[in-house]
């Protein structure tokens, strides 16, 4: 696992309140709506917040293609890595 993966996956846990999850309870590749870790889309408005806070991501209106960046951890995490704005 990336830092990055790690990173994320500790801001979903805290930006979620997931308090009864660690990192390492998140598969890198799991989906995190439906089936996989079963988040819901006010979940993901919750992340998108804490995202642009952390990262200082410029996330427009929901779409299809920010719906598959938000997919897994992975591609999250290489949605950030692309985006994020130099520190």
């Amino acid at each position: 696992m990336s830092e990055l993966e790690a990173e994320i996956k500790r801001l979903i846990i805290s930006a979620l309140k997931l308090e009864d999850l660690t990192p390492d309870d998140i598969a890198t590749d799991e989906p995190l709506f439906g089936d996989g870790l079963g988040l819901d889309s006010i979940d993901g408005l919750e992340m998108g917040i804490a995202l642009r806070k952390a990262y200082g991501l410029k996330i427009e209106t929901a779409n299809e293609e920010l719906r598959q960046h938000f997919a897994t951890v992975g591609t999250l995490a290489r949605f950030v890595a692309a985006n994020r704005e130099a520190a």
